[in-house]
């Protein structure tokens, strides 16, 4: 009788290590985002973390409701970044954290954008019905 080896013979939910660090990460910096005294990240939501296969780089995304602010926002960021870094190395208890990104997320305007061209093509149909029914 063999035992199995690796993920398969372990018990309890089977996530990649990268999904553990992506949640990790995302946890740490918001919560540091929080603490940070900076009027220019009130708005801000972290709306998710993507980490690289060798725990190396992290992307942080993030969205905003003006998009007017944008600039300011990634400004700020950045300015804090370092302070965001040195949270999660102390948090994380990894050997070596990865290093942190900003990029904003455009996806929460793009579903905004296509629901709207949705409700436009059922308003110019009779009976609220698509062509394709």
């Amino acid at each position: 009788m063999s035992k199995k080896r690796g993920r398969q013979g372990r018990t309890g939910q089977k996530y990649d290590r990268t999904d553990r660090v992506s949640g990790l990460v995302r946890e740490i910096v918001a919560s540091e985002i929080e603490r940070i005294d900076d009027q220019r990240l009130f708005l801000l939501s972290v709306t998710g973390v993507d980490v690289d296969r060798e725990l190396a780089h992290a992307t942080v995304w993030f969205h905003v409701s003006e998009d007017d602010d944008l600039e300011d926002i990634t400004e700020a960021l950045e300015v804090h970044r370092q302070r965001i870094q040195q949270a999660l190395a102390r948090q994380s208890k990894m050997r070596r954290t990865p290093a942190i990104h900003f990029q904003p997320d455009r996806s929460i305007q793009e579903a905004g954008r296509i629901e709207s061209i949705l409700e436009e093509l059922q308003i110019d149909s009779p009976d609220g019905q698509t062509e394709t029914d």
